[in-house]
Protein backbone atom coordinates (compact mmCIF):
# COMPACT_ATOMS: atom_id res chain seq x y z
CA UNK A 1 0.00 0.00 0.00
CA UNK A 2 1.40 3.21 -1.60
CA UNK A 3 -0.74 5.71 -0.03
CA UNK A 4 -2.51 5.85 3.06
CA UNK A 5 -6.03 6.26 4.51
CA UNK A 6 -8.24 7.74 7.05
CA UNK A 7 -8.31 5.16 10.03
CA UNK A 8 -12.46 5.39 10.17
CA UNK A 9 -12.07 3.87 13.66
CA UNK A 10 -9.98 6.80 15.38
CA UNK A 11 -11.25 9.70 12.71
CA UNK A 12 -13.51 11.13 15.15
CA UNK A 13 -11.07 10.92 18.52
CA UNK A 14 -10.37 13.93 20.61
CA UNK A 15 -7.48 16.11 18.62
CA UNK A 16 -7.69 13.42 15.96
CA UNK A 17 -10.57 14.68 13.59
CA UNK A 18 -8.64 17.85 12.05
CA UNK A 19 -4.91 18.39 11.89
CA UNK A 20 -6.50 22.15 13.67
CA UNK A 21 -6.05 21.51 17.40
CA UNK A 22 -2.50 19.88 17.24
CA UNK A 23 -1.75 22.84 15.19
CA UNK A 24 -3.23 25.30 17.54
CA UNK A 25 -1.28 23.52 20.48
CA UNK A 26 1.86 23.60 18.25
CA UNK A 27 1.66 27.58 18.00
CA UNK A 28 0.91 27.66 21.32
CA UNK A 29 4.12 26.09 22.21
CA UNK A 30 6.64 27.74 20.40
CA UNK A 31 4.58 31.27 21.31
CA UNK A 32 5.40 30.23 24.95
CA UNK A 33 9.02 29.17 24.31
CA UNK A 34 9.06 33.03 22.82
CA UNK A 35 7.93 34.61 25.16
CA UNK A 36 7.96 32.41 28.68
CA UNK A 37 11.74 33.54 29.01
CA UNK A 38 11.21 37.27 28.16
CA UNK A 39 7.73 37.04 31.02
CA UNK A 40 10.67 35.32 33.37
CA UNK A 41 14.03 37.88 33.01
CA UNK A 42 12.92 39.61 35.79
CA UNK A 43 11.45 37.14 38.19
CA UNK A 44 12.63 34.57 40.61
CA UNK A 45 12.53 30.98 39.53
CA UNK A 46 9.25 28.88 40.44
CA UNK A 47 9.53 26.25 42.89
CA UNK A 48 7.94 23.47 41.58
CA UNK A 49 9.37 20.38 43.02
CA UNK A 50 6.31 19.41 44.43
CA UNK A 51 4.70 19.51 41.77
CA UNK A 52 7.68 17.87 39.36
CA UNK A 53 8.13 15.17 41.83
CA UNK A 54 4.66 14.19 41.23
CA UNK A 55 4.49 15.31 37.17
CA UNK A 56 7.31 13.02 36.75
CA UNK A 57 6.51 9.97 38.45
CA UNK A 58 2.99 10.07 37.14
CA UNK A 59 4.33 10.23 33.66
CA UNK A 60 6.99 6.88 34.65
CA UNK A 61 3.18 5.28 35.45
CA UNK A 62 1.85 6.30 32.18
CA UNK A 63 4.72 5.50 29.83
CA UNK A 64 4.88 1.88 31.61
CA UNK A 65 1.29 1.84 31.18
CA UNK A 66 1.53 2.27 27.53
CA UNK A 67 4.42 -0.21 27.41
CA UNK A 68 2.45 -2.68 28.64
CA UNK A 69 -0.64 -2.18 26.56
CA UNK A 70 1.98 -2.00 23.28
CA UNK A 71 3.28 -5.49 24.27
CA UNK A 72 0.21 -7.48 25.08
CA UNK A 73 -1.59 -6.14 22.21
CA UNK A 74 1.11 -6.51 19.33
CA UNK A 75 2.67 -10.08 21.25
CA UNK A 76 -1.08 -11.84 21.33
CA UNK A 77 -2.01 -10.37 18.19
CA UNK A 78 1.56 -11.94 16.60
CA UNK A 79 2.81 -8.96 15.32
CA UNK A 80 5.68 -9.25 12.96
CA UNK A 81 8.71 -7.31 12.87
CA UNK A 82 9.40 -7.76 9.44
CA UNK A 83 5.78 -6.72 8.23
CA UNK A 84 2.80 -5.61 10.16
CA UNK A 85 0.10 -3.99 8.06
CA UNK A 86 -2.22 -2.27 10.04
CA UNK A 87 -5.58 -3.93 11.39
CA UNK A 88 -8.10 -1.66 10.36
CA UNK A 89 -11.19 -3.64 11.73
CA UNK A 90 -12.63 -3.24 15.50
CA UNK A 91 -11.89 -6.87 16.53
CA UNK A 92 -10.98 -6.01 20.50
CA UNK A 93 -7.12 -6.46 19.92
CA UNK A 94 -7.25 -3.97 17.00
CA UNK A 95 -9.07 -1.70 18.95
CA UNK A 96 -6.86 -2.20 21.79
CA UNK A 97 -3.54 -1.13 20.11
CA UNK A 98 -5.87 1.77 18.65
CA UNK A 99 -6.19 3.13 21.58
CA UNK A 100 -2.59 2.96 23.04
CA UNK A 101 -0.98 4.36 19.68
CA UNK A 102 -3.81 7.57 21.10
CA UNK A 103 -2.55 7.21 24.61
CA UNK A 104 0.60 7.45 23.15
CA UNK A 105 -0.27 10.64 20.77
CA UNK A 106 -1.98 12.03 23.91
CA UNK A 107 1.36 11.42 25.93
CA UNK A 108 3.41 13.47 23.54
CA UNK A 109 1.08 16.21 23.95
CA UNK A 110 1.42 15.97 28.01
CA UNK A 111 5.36 16.29 27.41
CA UNK A 112 5.47 19.95 26.08
CA UNK A 113 4.93 20.65 30.27
CA UNK A 114 8.68 19.21 30.13
CA UNK A 115 9.34 22.70 28.54
CA UNK A 116 7.05 25.11 30.75
CA UNK A 117 8.94 23.56 33.69
CA UNK A 118 12.08 24.74 32.35
CA UNK A 119 11.05 28.32 31.27
CA UNK A 120 9.44 28.98 34.98
CA UNK A 121 12.67 27.59 36.79
CA UNK A 122 14.56 29.51 34.48
CA UNK A 123 16.68 26.14 33.15
CA UNK A 124 16.54 28.26 29.80
CA UNK A 125 19.77 26.62 28.89
CA UNK A 126 17.81 23.56 28.33
CA UNK A 127 15.71 25.56 25.76
CA UNK A 128 17.78 23.60 23.14
CA UNK A 129 16.97 23.30 19.16
CA UNK A 130 17.25 19.68 19.94
CA UNK A 131 14.03 20.00 22.85
CA UNK A 132 12.13 22.03 20.65
CA UNK A 133 12.83 20.18 17.57
CA UNK A 134 11.48 17.14 19.36
CA UNK A 135 8.77 18.06 21.21
CA UNK A 136 7.35 20.62 18.89
CA UNK A 137 7.64 17.68 15.92
CA UNK A 138 6.41 14.19 17.70
CA UNK A 139 2.66 15.75 18.59
CA UNK A 140 2.48 16.26 14.72
CA UNK A 141 4.20 12.43 14.15
CA UNK A 142 1.63 11.11 16.08
CA UNK A 143 -1.15 12.81 15.04
CA UNK A 144 -0.45 11.33 11.47
CA UNK A 145 0.11 7.87 13.31
CA UNK A 146 -3.13 7.87 14.98
CA UNK A 147 -5.00 9.36 12.14
CA UNK A 148 -3.90 6.87 9.35
CA UNK A 149 -1.46 4.07 10.64
CA UNK A 150 -3.11 3.43 14.60
CA UNK A 151 -0.96 0.10 14.77
CA UNK A 152 1.05 -2.14 12.27
CA UNK A 153 4.69 -1.17 11.98
CA UNK A 154 4.51 2.03 13.83
CA UNK A 155 3.53 -0.31 17.29
CA UNK A 156 7.39 -0.75 17.84
CA UNK A 157 8.25 2.67 18.12
CA UNK A 158 5.78 3.40 21.08
CA UNK A 159 6.98 -0.01 22.11
CA UNK A 160 10.15 1.43 22.80
CA UNK A 161 10.02 4.55 23.50
CA UNK A 162 7.50 4.49 26.03
CA UNK A 163 10.00 1.82 27.50
CA UNK A 164 12.71 4.68 27.47
CA UNK A 165 10.10 6.99 29.05
CA UNK A 166 9.95 4.76 31.88
CA UNK A 167 13.48 4.94 32.47
CA UNK A 168 14.07 8.76 31.42
CA UNK A 169 10.91 9.87 33.71
CA UNK A 170 12.51 7.88 36.64
CA UNK A 171 15.72 9.67 36.46
CA UNK A 172 13.68 12.81 36.38
CA UNK A 173 11.01 11.93 39.06
CA UNK A 174 14.92 10.64 41.22
CA UNK A 175 16.67 13.96 40.55
CA UNK A 176 13.33 16.35 41.38
CA UNK A 177 13.53 14.77 44.84
CA UNK A 178 16.67 16.72 46.08
CA UNK A 179 20.42 16.93 46.26
CA UNK A 180 20.49 14.10 47.81
CA UNK A 181 19.49 11.83 45.28
CA UNK A 182 22.39 13.19 42.93
CA UNK A 183 25.19 10.66 44.05
CA UNK A 184 22.51 7.75 43.06
CA UNK A 185 21.77 9.15 39.68
CA UNK A 186 25.88 8.90 37.91
CA UNK A 187 23.59 6.51 34.55
CA UNK A 188 22.44 9.94 32.73
CA UNK A 189 25.06 8.98 30.31
CA UNK A 190 23.56 5.78 29.74
CA UNK A 191 20.62 7.18 29.43
CA UNK A 192 21.15 9.42 26.34
CA UNK A 193 23.01 5.69 24.80
CA UNK A 194 19.68 4.23 25.46
CA UNK A 195 18.07 6.96 23.44
CA UNK A 196 20.34 6.73 20.68
CA UNK A 197 19.56 3.20 20.56
CA UNK A 198 16.22 3.09 20.29
CA UNK A 199 16.73 5.65 17.25
CA UNK A 200 19.27 3.29 15.44
CA UNK A 201 16.68 0.44 16.22
CA UNK A 202 13.60 2.21 14.84
CA UNK A 203 15.52 3.27 11.55
CA UNK A 204 16.68 -0.80 10.91
CA UNK A 205 13.00 -1.74 11.69
CA UNK A 206 11.86 0.66 8.98
CA UNK A 207 14.58 0.28 6.04
CA UNK A 208 13.57 -3.72 6.52
CA UNK A 209 9.86 -2.88 6.11
CA UNK A 210 10.67 -0.22 3.16
CA UNK A 211 12.16 -2.82 1.25
CA UNK A 212 9.84 -5.74 2.29
CA UNK A 213 6.86 -6.09 0.48
CA UNK A 214 4.43 -5.47 2.74
CA UNK A 215 1.05 -3.46 3.40
CA UNK A 216 1.86 -0.73 4.81
CA UNK A 217 2.27 3.27 3.80
CA UNK A 218 5.65 4.08 2.21
CA UNK A 219 5.09 7.34 2.73
CA UNK A 220 4.63 6.82 6.43
CA UNK A 221 7.86 5.00 6.34
CA UNK A 222 9.84 7.57 4.50
CA UNK A 223 8.78 9.79 7.32
CA UNK A 224 9.80 8.04 10.30
CA UNK A 225 13.41 7.39 8.28
CA UNK A 226 13.98 10.83 8.12
CA UNK A 227 12.71 11.82 11.26
CA UNK A 228 14.95 8.83 12.73
CA UNK A 229 18.23 9.93 11.26
CA UNK A 230 17.43 13.44 12.66
CA UNK A 231 17.49 12.35 15.72
CA UNK A 232 20.38 10.30 15.61
CA UNK A 233 22.52 13.38 14.16
CA UNK A 234 20.76 15.65 17.13
CA UNK A 235 21.44 13.68 20.12
CA UNK A 236 24.80 12.38 18.62
CA UNK A 237 25.73 15.83 18.86
CA UNK A 238 24.31 16.45 22.27
CA UNK A 239 25.94 13.35 23.37
CA UNK A 240 29.26 14.15 21.85
CA UNK A 241 29.40 17.56 23.57
CA UNK A 242 28.19 16.76 26.95
CA UNK A 243 30.24 14.00 27.32
CA UNK A 244 33.25 13.45 25.81
CA UNK A 245 33.96 17.11 24.76
CA UNK A 246 33.48 18.58 28.15
CA UNK A 247 36.14 15.36 29.29
CA UNK A 248 38.61 16.32 26.62
CA UNK A 249 38.70 19.69 27.93
CA UNK A 250 38.85 18.59 30.80
CA UNK A 251 41.99 16.52 30.42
Amino acid sequence: MNGKRNDQRTGGWLLVYSPLPVGGIFLCYLLIVWLGPKLMTNREPVNIKALLIIYNFSMVCLSAYMFYEFAASSWLANYSLVCQPVDYSETPLAMRMARVCWWFYFSKVIELTDTMFFILRKKNNQLTFLHVYHHGTMIFNWWAGVKYVAGGQSFLIGLINSFVHVVMYMYYGLAALGPQMHKYLWWKRYLTSLQLLQFFIVTIHTAVNFYADCDFPDSMNMVVLSYAFSLIALFSNFYYQSYISKKTKMA
